[in-house]
């Protein structure tokens, strides 16, 4: 009995610790997001044009309103590429409605069956370069949304990377329900942090699929889509290609909105068990050392091991506070909606139990097919 009661107080101990240490990460969390959202946004210089390449799989919430937003940007000349694997795939009938809607835009639609991998957004994106006109490129994912002058920062920022890459962090917007604010407090406040406190101290912010800009002698460079085809984080694959290259990745200044629709608990745990078992075939020592970021899980599994003790309640309140400022600090960063505050403890909750889960299996659930992510990153169809 004395033993179990030392264990559990040590166990305590290191909970409240690492809860400490949560809550001194927010801070820094919140010094570097107000860093990186003063920064200033690059001035428009030469105006080549552009082609977006949109890979598309079946309607999802929002899609119209995603995709208008950019056939309609301020810019010259923007060609906009729409792909799909499938004949009868939904997305088909949003981009006709689109081209109806805005006949002047150049909106293309590539419907190409040809698998070229595992990964079926590489393979869309393989079978659309063909209709591609433009060396300038875009690729943004289809949940992605825009203002009018993106092309304009987007492309200011590939002339100065001297044949370099381009991406941007992304903030959520719900799509009216429960399950998609839990998803947007991921994002905002969990995800887009912790890039930022990454980028401060000098660690690489990484590639993301809300956009990839780049022009096409060096994607060619790089051998194409086709080295990508059988990973799963094949945004993250491509930054990490273009620099050993010795090429620059360049993190815009400006972050875009993502559209989050998540409907039900198992399409955003899904969704979210996805993502982290990527991020742990990246960085698996990182992405668990990145559990000391959700104080406010720590301090309630702190409660019960230290007996409801006047100091683990403490912490639980500093836990707290410190949560409720990380989340108000983005807000305010990038002017964004607030949600409700009491959802801020169910995401951290939420947020610990997805990191743990993530470390036991390699199944994850992507386009309606399952598969096993390797060592590598590189998928294998299951079932």
């Amino acid at each position: 009995m004395i033993a179990e009661a030392g264990m559990l107080g040590g166990l305590a101990h290191l909970l409240m610790a690492a809860s400490l240490c949560g809550a001194i990460y927010s801070v820094i969390a919140l010094v570097a997001v107000r860093r990186f959202a003063s920064l200033p946004r690059p001035r428009p210089g030469a105006r080549p044009p552009v082609t977006i390449l949109k890979p598309l799989f079946g309607a999802e919430p929002g899609l119209f309103e995603n995709l208008r937003s950019f056939c309609r940007q301020a810019y010259p000349e923007v060609q906009i590429v729409c792909g799909v694997a499938a004949a009868d795939d939904p997305a088909i009938a949003v981009v006709r409605r689109l081209q109806a809607e805005l006949p002047q835009a150049d909106i293309a639609l590539v419907i190409d069956g040809r698998i070229h991998g595992v990964n079926g957004k590489v393979g869309n994106l393989i079978n659309m370069m063909a209709a591609a006109k433009h060396d300038l490129l875009v690729i943004a994912d289809s949940d992605m949304r825009v203002e009018p002058d993106y092309l304009d920062a987007i492309v200011a920022d590939v002339t100065a990377s001297a044949g370099g890459l381009v991406t941007c962090l992304y903030v959520g917007h719900p799509i009216e329900s429960f399950w998609a604010r839990l998803g947007v407090l991921h994002i905002n406040h969990g995800f887009l942090p912790s890039v930022l406190v990454g980028r401060m101290f000098g660690v690489d912010p990484g590639c993301f699929g809300a956009t990839m800009a780049l022009e096409r002698r060096t994607l060619e460079a790089l051998g194409g889509f086709e080295p990508f085809r059988d990973v799963l984080a094949d945004d993250h694959a491509l930054g990490a290609a273009v620099r050993a290259l010795g090429r620059k990745v360049v993190l815009s200044p400006r972050p875009i909105i993502t559209s989050v629709g998540e409907s039900d608990f198992k399409s955003l745990i899904q969704h979210e068990l996805r993502w982290a078992r990527t991020i742990r075939s990246i960085a698996p020592v990182g992405f668990a050392g990145s559990a000391a970021t959700h104080p406010v899980a720590l301090a309630l599994l702190a409660l019960p091991a230290a007996g409801f003790t006047s100091g683990s309640a403490l912490i639980l309140a500093v836990a707290l506070a410190a949560r409720f400022l990380v989340s108000w600090g983005v807000d305010r960063a990038f002017g964004l909606a607030a949600q409700p505050r009491w959802l801020a403890p169910v995401r951290d909750v939420l947020s610990l139990g997805i990191l743990v889960a993530s470390f036991c299996g390699a199944r994850v659930a992507w386009r309606g097919r399952a598969f096993r992510v390797g060592p590598d990153g590189r998928l294998t169809p299951q079932g």
